[in-house]
């Protein structure tokens, strides 16, 4: 009965009845107390106009209906999409935390910017799909009066997906069901493909497909800006600052089997100010998890996993971060403009980068070889020894490259089945997560936005059904498993 009742949760959302925090009082009301106090003050004191002694500018409210812990580009979809949909102007008051103000080490900006169709589950083409239908039409969504339109410098190049013999079938069968979704994907063989890139060496390839349309990369950051600067226009608030704990109250409840279930409810939201003790609470009805590669860490703060194995207490969000390897090279004789983005049989990928016959690419490591990611130092020799024998033997003009630069960003990886994680906790019963794409997000995160968004304010998912990806499925051992993770 107890795991009826976790997918009973994927329809509707438990205890979440209305986005009021916990206390009453109108910050209108307040906000016209403290004016009425600076003039009584002001017209008895001598010198100039009253200011108050401490600046509080810098800490966060004291009260929001939503906090969003994470400002990269998934939670400020999130914002976005919460706003779009709310059913009276200004009825959400939104907050969004985010630890690094300049991006630094933000998975958003140091990815390298791709968005596909060719996945292997019908849910991932159709996020997609719809992401990359924002994409397109930026403008008519994120557009700020005053402001000059967004360019995401988007090259619809297409993806190319390298299969051995081994892999053809799967690669065959993916191809047939993205097709039914919708996608502009083909098939094509070892000799189309030499026909159409003749810079290409085939050998090994048994079969490839190839997107058509709607199929390329864009620049991240231009859409981090973009949506940060509509979503502010729009009213969400932002704080600079890592959330260090939760304050929650729960009450218990029995299964229909005889079960004793607690459930919790975070009610308060403690900000720490970056390089300060300083701490700001904020109480809160809803909190999003899109903390990246960190949303594990946030979600051992309210207690998520800290209970017997084998229970749904002592289940853990999978989410940790891994690091990954991204070279840039140089190549005088490489492909030109109209190279797609490119996945070989072993998982080494590359595209063009920018014009000049500048190039970028990588390869994730297996298992035995994950880097510590304690830091974002780049290891030269994973590329001299992993990466660069696969790019000349693909690539015959590659092996005369030259690397011009490399960095390291983070995947906030599904150690479970590499697949997003969304929807609310069902025991933590107003944490939503918006997490776990392995490496995906960057390209899901306005379809994810707007699913988060829909359980929230709906609380059920509407425009694409999103029901696999709910945490429960971590403790039915139910995986979704994702194949085509790069």
């Amino acid at each position: 009965m107890f795991r009826s009742a976790l997918r009973l949760r994927s329809s509707r959302v438990l205890l979440v009845r209305g986005l009021g925090t916990r206390r009453g009082g109108s910050t209108l009301d307040w906000d016209e107390k403290v004016s009425d106090i600076k003039k009584k003050i002001g017209s008895i004191l001598p010198g100039e106009t009253w200011a108050p002694l401490y600046d509080t500018r810098h800490l966060p409210p004291e009260h929001s209906d939503v906090v969003i812990v994470g400002g990269g580009v998934l939670g400020l979809s999130v914002a976005f999409w919460l706003k779009k949909l709310q059913k009276k102007r200004d009825g959400i008051r939104v907050l969004v935390v985010e630890r690094d103000h300049t991006y630094s080490k933000a998975s958003t900006v140091l990815s390298v910017g791709g968005i596909r169709q060719q996945f292997s589950l019908p849910e991932n083409v159709q996020l997609s799909l719809f992401s990359v239908n924002f994409l397109r039409n930026i403008n008519e969504y994120l557009a700020v009066v005053d402001s000059p339109p967004l360019d995401l410098q988007f090259n619809p190049s297409g993806y190319l997906l390298l299969a051995s013999e081994q892999g053809a079938a799967n690669l065959e069968n993916n191809v047939k069901m993205q097709r039914q979704e919708g996608a502009k994907v083909g098939l094509m063989s070892p000799q189309q493909l030499q026909n159409k890139f003749p810079w290409m060496n085939v050998k090994g390839v048994a079969l490839a497909s190839y997107g058509m349309e709607d199929e390329g990369w864009f620049d991240p950051w231009s859409l981090l800006q973009g949506l940060r600067r509509k979503v502010q226009s729009m009213g969400v608030l932002f704080c600079q600052g890592e959330v260090t704990r939760f304050t929650t109250s729960s009450n218990s409840m029995v299964t229909s089997s005889g079960e004793e279930v607690v459930l919790k409810r975070i009610y308060e939201v403690h900000v720490k100010m970056n390089n300060s003790l300083e701490y700001q609470p904020v109480e809160c009805a809803i909190v999003i998890n899109a903390a990246g590669a960190w949303s594990g860490q946030i979600a051992e703060l309210a207690g998520i996993g800290k209970g017997p194995p084998g229970t749904l207490k002592g289940t853990k969000l999978p989410v940790e971060p891994r690091k990954r390897y991204v070279y840039v090279w140089h190549c005088p004789q490489g492909p030109g403009l109209e190279m797609p983005f490119v996945a070989d049989t072993n998982g080494v990928y590359f595209r063009r980068e920018g014009l000049g016959n500048n190039y970028l690419g990588g390869l994730s490591p297996t298992e035995e070889e994950e880097p510590d990611p304690i830091n974002l130092d780049v290891d030269h020799d994973f590329f001299q020894d992993k990466v660069w024998p696969h790019l000349g033997r693909r690539v015959p003009a590659f092996q005369s490259l030259k690397v011009q630069n490399a960095w390291a960003g983070y995947y906030d990886y599904n150690t479970f089945d590499q697949n997003g994680v969304v929807g609310p906790h069902p025991l933590v019963v107003n944490m939503y997560f918006a997490t776990g794409f392995s490496g995906h997000g960057l390209q899901h995160a306005p379809a994810v936005g707007r699913a988060v968004a829909e359980m929230v304010l709906e609380g059920h998912f509407q425009t694409i059904d999103m029901s696999p990806f709910l945490f429960s499925r971590f403790h039915l051992g139910e995986k979704v498993q994702e194949d085509n993770i790069f």
